[in-house]
């Protein structure tokens, strides 16, 4: 549970309602705290209130969350500062080594959906999944190499003429828009805030008990390549999984686009070149 809440006390009293008297038993896996966390992530409650009223009250502090949470931007923290201190002082920021990061992983997943839920209604990626979200489901699991076969499709047909620092800028929002409603209602995702920067996002979808790893990043030359992908087999051995997947958007003009598998210390990498 801390790993989701820090320890917040509001998220841990109301988690912990949520599994004891909502859910159906047996609550108290590691089952049930995903399910609570996504019934708590669905809720309308005062906290959340209070903190959509905050960010829409301060501008710029709406501007510093989105430049976090989607371009991997490490901002100073400054206390002085009306929208960080505002932000600090209700406690859904930090200061983290002297930058700003958002206090624990149910508020950023929440501050995720707040900001994506204002484009979904014009977002043609976003579309896209929608119409198609029941193939990416077979058995009850996530076919992810369809998902990134089928993102990579889209997101060529729509955005393949843009420029590389539009895709740069945007290009793993538009991956997170085109996921969202494939699990919405039934899984779950969390971004890990230990490993994103401007290069690279790692995404965490837990879906129906199972996990999925997907690695978001930029391409900077072999070299950062072959260090991502062995960062991402680090990862998988954490998580205790087989297969990891990567979304790699490449501005380099002899790029070969599409699918790759990679076997790699008897791990398997199902990446998406785009």
């Amino acid at each position: 549970m801390y790993d989701y809440t820090s320890g917040y006390p509001f998220l841990v009293s109301r988690l912990c309602k949520i599994t004891d008297e909502i859910l159906p038993k047996p609550s108290w896996t590691k089952n049930g705290l995903i399910e609570a966390v996504k019934y708590l992530l669905l809720e309308s409650n005062t906290l959340f209130d209070d903190i959509v009223k905050k960010i829409y009250d301060f501008p710029d502090l709406k501007d510093i969350l989105y430049a976090i949470l989607f371009h991997g931007e490490k901002i100073p923290f400054n206390s002085y500062h009306p929208a960080i201190n505002i932000g600090y002082m209700f406690g859904f920021i930090k200061n983290d080594n002297s930058s700003i990061s958002i206090s624990n992983r149910i508020f950023e997943t929440f501050l995720y959906n707040l900001f994506m839920s204002d484009e979904v209604l014009n977002s043609r990626i976003y579309k896209a999944a929608m119409i198609n979200k029941n193939n990416f489901i077979r058995n009850k699991e996530l076919d992810m190499e369809y998902i990134l076969n089928k993102f990579a499709e889209t997101f060529h047909d729509i955005y393949g003429d843009a420029k590389d620092s539009f895709i740069e800028e945007n290009g793993r929002r538009f991956f997170l828009l085109f996921l969202k409603p494939i699990i919405n209602g039934v899984g779950n995702y969390y971004i890990e805030a230990r490993t994103r920067n401007m290069r690279r996002t790692d995404v965490i979808i837990d879906y129906l008990g199972k996990q999925y790893i997907i690695e978001m990043k930029i391409w900077h030359g072999n070299e950062y390549h072959k260090r991502g992908e062995l960062q991402l087999i680090d990862y998988l051995d954490y998580y205790h999984l087989d297969i990891g997947y990567m979304v790699s958007f490449n501005f380099n003009k002899n790029k070969k686009t599409g699918i790759n598998k990679i076997i790699l210390k008897d791990k398997t990498i199902i990446e998406a070149v785009l």
